[in-house]
């Protein structure tokens, strides 16, 4: 294949994927549902001419680790904090730990009864399919009423914080004692530590940068703290929410001191672009990510009955779980918004770092694909439901 037959076929399919967004909008019917089926299709067009492409576990992993920072930015970066929204910040938490804790219970004992897997491995396994992907969650409420949309940037960021949490603790501590305990606590101190130190050195920096080119260095500078603050197993993702909060909110801190340092006149101008670049560079690789998942899907997998019925059980559980716990946690938010709860991106990614002695025998691609596709109509369904009964303006 020439290069610029690849070329055109990279192109051809942002503009499938841009296609795809359109229509996602005006029908509420999720894209990422079609970028899958896209990558299906792929899959059997590059087999049949005789095309291999080998091992893409490596690429998914880096592609999804930047759409997710990028993706949780994006939200970041479209909130307004105030003190009047503090019952909405603490409901999306109620929600969002204990969802995942409920749908990770629940899933985990489903994988027990069905096989003679320890709960350690049960419960693994589970987590990947416990969170909410904001990857998903996030772009798709743009055109809802603006407290739904703001609760579920909200509980999808702080879900995938949470769940990437959890799934390290439990990954690197098969036995909780109170030294693993401790440990979690002295990260979670020093996450949010560095997370407070960085984002003002950050903020300042923007502000200093006096050539045309800087936010793909902020971004760079972004994404490899991520990076680092991974190998030491820290929850980096805070890093990433706490910066795009105090980057949207930093013209609303007006305390003398903090005001003369950090608050420059064009922070409104560098803000806009920031929003821009964001949206644009996580569409680009959201598009990669899916296509290449899909591209990665054995189909013979979904033709088996035992993945069908595990894919439903885990539907069940999810939304069991969800509904029942908003309804306790978080009772002023709608129906609609507890259909929200697709699974995605990060699901992917957690599942991928589950080592191959832990994997659970009856939990594969195959289950984590049909999963994604049901919670995602579910969340279409959902989001039509609110278009029909959302009054005209209230967006």
């Amino acid at each position: 294949m020439s290069t610029y037959t690849t070329l055109v076929i990279l192109c051809g399919l942002v503009i499938f994927s841009y296609l795809f967004d359109l229509f996602a909008k005006r029908t509420r019917f999720p894209s990422v549902v079609l970028l899958l089926g896209l990558g299906i299709g792929l899959s059997l067009l590059t087999r049949y001419l005789g095309f291999e492409l080998q091992e893409t576990s490596r690429l998914l992993a880096v592609l999804g680790n930047v759409g997710l920072i990028l993706i949780v930015l994006e939200g970041a970066l479209e909130i307004h904090f105030d003190k009047g929204k503090l019952g909405l910040l603490r409901r999306a938490f109620l929600s969002a730990l204990l969802v995942l804790m409920g749908t990770a219970a629940l899933i985990a004992l489903t994988l027990k009864v069905l096989s003679d897997s320890s709960w350690y491995v049960c419960i693994l396994n589970a987590l990947p399919f416990a969170v909410i992907s904001s990857s998903i969650a996030i772009p798709s409420v743009a055109n809802m009423r603006k407290a739904d949309r703001e609760f579920v940037i909200y509980e999808s960021s702080l879900s995938d914080i949470l769940g990437i949490v959890v799934f390290d603790f439990v990954l690197f501590n098969d036995t909780v004692t109170s030294k693993s305990i401790l440990g979690l606590g002295v990260d979670m101190g020093a996450i949010a530590l560095i997370s407070v130190v960085f984002c003002l050195g950050l903020l300042w920096l923007m502000g200093k940068l006096k050539h045309h080119i800087k936010f793909f260095l902020i971004m760079s500078v972004l994404v490899m703290v991520y990076a680092l603050a991974k190998q030491f197993h820290l929850s980096s993702l805070i890093i990433v929410l706490a910066f795009g909060l105090l980057l949207n909110n930093a013209d609303r801190l007006h305390h003398p001191v903090f005001a003369r340092v950090f608050h420059y006149p064009k922070m409104a101008v560098d803000l806009d672009q920031m929003k821009t670049l964001t949206a644009e560079s996580a569409f680009l690789i959201r598009t990669f990510f899916f296509l290449l998942f899909g591209f990665s899907i054995n189909l013979r997998e979904l033709g088996q009955f035992p993945v069908w019925a595990l894919g439903a059980f885990m539907i069940a559980a999810i939304y069991f779980a969800r509904i029942g716990i908003m309804e306790i946690v978080a009772p002023k938010e709608r129906p609609d918004v507890q259909l929200i709860a697709p699974r995605g991106l990060i699901s992917i990614l957690l599942f991928f770092s589950i080592p191959a002695a832990h994997a659970h025998p009856l939990v594969g691609n195959g289950v984590l694909f049909m999963v994604i596709i049901v919670s995602s109509v579910l969340m279409s369904y959902g989001l039509v439901r609110a278009k029909k009964e959302m009054p005209e303006g209230s967006a």
